[in-house]
C-alpha cells in the first residue's frame, strides 16, 4: 500500500509515500517510549527550551513550509504563512506559561498536608487532519511536549509530504529523538496501535465518524482521548445587528481556507426581518473574493483538497436545491483543472436539506430564516454538533442573554469564531469531548495526582 499526494490546484501527482512495516512501527514506539523516559525527568523550565526552539525553527523555514502546505492541500499561500506563524505563536505561548500550568497547587480549602501534581502520561497518538497539516499538530504537539509527554504523528494521507516536514522541524530545532516521530501508516493500523500498551493516550482532529471509532478503540483500552471533531456552527444574525460588518465577518468565516474547516460558519441564522438585506450583502461580499492559483498571494479561496470532496460538497448542493434551497451564488464546480468549487450562497434553507442537516466542507454558505431570536436559538441547536456559534446584535447584553442557551463549546459575540493559543478550544455532542489550548490543553495528558504528606 502507498499514500499519494496530489496537488490539488493541478490534479497532478506530487508524490507516493510507502507505508511503514511493522518492523518500522515497532521501532517507533521503543523510540517513543525510550524518548518518554529521559522527557519526563528535565523539570517544566528546562523543557521550555524545546518551544521556544520549534518557533524559531518554524519562523526559520516559514515560507518553505507554506508552500508545501500549499501544493499538498492547496490552502492560499498568504493563509499558508498564517498558519506557520500561529504554530509558532503557540509554541511562544507554551513556552511562557507551560511551566506555570504545571507547578504544583496547594487547592484552596485542602489541607496543608495535600498538594497536586502534574506529571506526564507518556507517548502520545496524535491523529491529524489535512485541512490544517501544521497548525493541528503543532496545537497538541506543543502543549503534550511541554507536559513532559512523547509525541507519535498519524497524519492525513494527503498531507503526508507535511507530516514529514513536521518531523524535520523538530529535528532542525535540535530536540531529542524519538520526541516527535511520523508514521505513514493507513487508518486500518489504528486500532492496534492504540491498544498498544506504550501508548499512553490519544488525540484525534477529524470527522465525527472517525471519532467514533477512535472513542470506541481508546475506550476498549482504557485510554484517556481528546476529540475535536465535525462542526455546523451557526451564525445567528439579529434584527438590530450592523448588517454589512456581520456579512463581511460571515464571507470571511464562511470562506477561509475555502470553506474547509471544522469551525468555519456552516449556517447563517437570520432574522426575517433583515434577510433580504443581508443575503444581498452576503452575495457581494462572497461574490468579491479572489478565486485561484494558491500560490499567487491576491488568492483568497484555493481548490478543495480532493476531487472526492468536490464531488460530495456539489452533491450536497444540488439535493438541496433539489429540495427547495435557492441558489444565489455559485452551485457548481469550476472548469479547469483542479479541485476548484465557485464560492456559493443557498437560501430557503431548511430542516431535513443536507445544507441544514449536514456539515458542508467547502465555500458554501447556508442561510436560513427565522421569526424570533428564541427561534434563531432554536434552529442553531438543531443539529448533533456543537462546536462554536457566533451571535451578531447591537446589544451585547442581548448576546450574552443567549449565550448559555447555546448548545456549542464556544461563543463569539459580533466576532468570527476562531482558535487562540491561550484560550480553551473543543465542543459538545457530536462535535468530540475534551480541549486543546490554554491551562486545559497542557492538563489534558498528564496525571493529575493528590500527594499528602504526614506532619
Amino acid at each position: 500500500m502507498s499514500l499519494i499526494s496530489i496537488n490539488p490546484a493541478t490534479g497532478q501527482r506530487i508524490h507516493i509515500y510507502g507505508v511503514h512495516s511493522s518492523v518500522q512501527i515497532e521501532a517507533a514506539l521503543k523510540q517513543a517510549r525510550a524518548a518518554f523516559l529521559g522527557w519526563r525527568e528535565l523539570a517544566a523550565e528546562a523543557r521550555a527550551a524545546a518551544p521556544r526552539k520549534l518557533a524559531h525553527s518554524l519562523r526559520k523555514q516559514g515560507d518553505d513550509l507554506a508552500a508545501l502546505i500549499t501544493a499538498e492541500m492547496g490552502k492560499p499561500i498568504t493563509q499558508a504563512r498564517a498558519e506557520i506563524e500561529k504554530c509558532a505563536r503557540v509554541c511562544d505561548y507554551y513556552a511562557r506559561h507551560g511551566a506555570g500550568y504545571l507547578a504544583d497547587e496547594h487547592p484552596s480549602g485542602a489541607p496543608r498536608q495535600a498538594r497536586v501534581v502534574y506529571e506526564p502520561l507518556g507517548p502520545i497518538l496524535a491523529i491529524m487532519p489535512w485541512n490544517f497539516p501544521f497548525w493541528q499538530v503543532f496545537r497538541t504537539a506543543a502543549p503534550a511536549l511541554m507536559a513532559g509527554n512523547t509525541v507519535l504523528l498519524k497524519h492525513a494521507p494527503n498531507t503526508s509530504g507535511c507530516a514529514l516536514a513536521v518531523e524535520q522541524v523538530f529535528e532542525d530545532a535540535g530536540l531529542p529523538r524519538g520526541v516527535l516521530q511520523t508514521l505513514l501508516i493507513s487508518s486500518e493500523t489504528l486500532t492496534g496501535l492504540i491498544g498498544d500498551p506504550r501508548v499512553a493516550a490519544v488525540s484525534l482532529t477529524g470527522s465525527t465518524e472517525v471519532g467514533r471509532a477512535v472513542a470506541a478503540a481508546a475506550g476498549a483500552a482504557l485510554k484517556p482521548c481528546v476529540l475535536e471533531l465535525g462542526g455546523s456552527d451557526p451564525y445567528l444574525v439579529l434584527e438590530d445587528a450592523d448588517l454589512d460588518h456581520a456579512a463581511q465577518v460571515c464571507a470571511r468565516a464562511r470562506l477561509i481556507n475555502g470553506g474547509q474547516s471544522c469551525i468555519s460558519a456552516k449556517r447563517f441564522i437570520v432574522h426575517e426581518k433583515v434577510r433580504a438585506d443581508f443575503q444581498r450583502r452576503l452575495v457581494k461580499y462572497v461574490r468579491a473574493h479572489r478565486v485561484g492559483d494558491p500560490l499567487d498571494p491576491q488568492t483568497q479561496v484555493g481548490p478543495l483538497a480532493r476531487g472526492d470532496l468536490r464531488e460530495r460538497l456539489h452533491a450536497q448542493v444540488t439535493r438541496s436545491v433539489a429540495m427547495g434551497a435557492r441558489c444565489l451564488l455559485g452551485g457548481e464546480s469550476l472548469s479547469g483543472p483542479g479541485f476548484f468549487y465557485a464560492p456559493s450562497v443557498l437560501t430557503d434553507v431548511v430542516k431535513g436539506m443536507p445544507a441544514f442537516d449536514e456539515e458542508l466542507f467547502g465555500p458554501v454558505a447556508v442561510v436560513i430564516a427565522a421569526r424570533s431570536a428564541e427561534e434563531a436559538v432554536a434552529l442553531a441547536n438543531a443539529t448533533p454538533y456543537g462546536l462554536g456559534a457566533a451571535i451578531f446584535t447591537g446589544e451585547r447584553a442581548r448576546a450574552r442573554d443567549i449565550v448559555p442557551l447555546l448548545e456549542e463549546g464556544m461563543v463569539f459575540i459580533n466576532e468570527a469564531v476562531h482558535s487562540d493559543p491561550a484560550l480553551p478550544f473543543g465542543g459538545v455532542k457530536q462535535s468530540g469531548f475534551g480541549r486543546e489550548l490554554g491551562r486545559p490543553g497542557i492538563h489534558a495528558f498528564v496525571n493529575t495526582k493528590c500527594v499528602w504528606e504526614a506532619r
